[in-house]
């Protein structure tokens, strides 16, 4: 009889404590301390700028702190769109 409970507190232990364990290991792997920038990828660059101008992508550049996006706008004109590479705002379009 004493090793049925035996057996059974280890598997209540596995089935409902180990598991919330695990997962609080695996949330503080992806912990990021604030003061860490974030940057935006490429593809959201390229993604916000074609948002605020629609056309055709034609090159992507990234510079320190910034992307530089070269879009065939839909009028026939080539536009470049400045993205902030931290914040994702548009900094400026020509």
């Amino acid at each position: 009889m004493m090793t049925y409970r035996y057996c059974l507190v280890i598997a209540i232990f596995f089935l409902f404590i180990m598991p919330t364990a695990t997962l609080a290991q695996k949330d503080s792997l992806y912990y990021q301390p604030s003061n860490q920038h974030m940057e935006i990828s490429q593809q959201q660059a390229v993604t916000i700028a074609q948002q605020h101008i629609p056309g055709r992508l034609l090159s992507v550049q990234r510079v320190p702190d910034s992307y530089r996006v070269k879009i065939l706008s839909n009028r026939g004109t080539v536009r470049i769109v400045t993205i902030n590479a931290n914040s994702g705002a548009v900094i400026a379009t020509h």
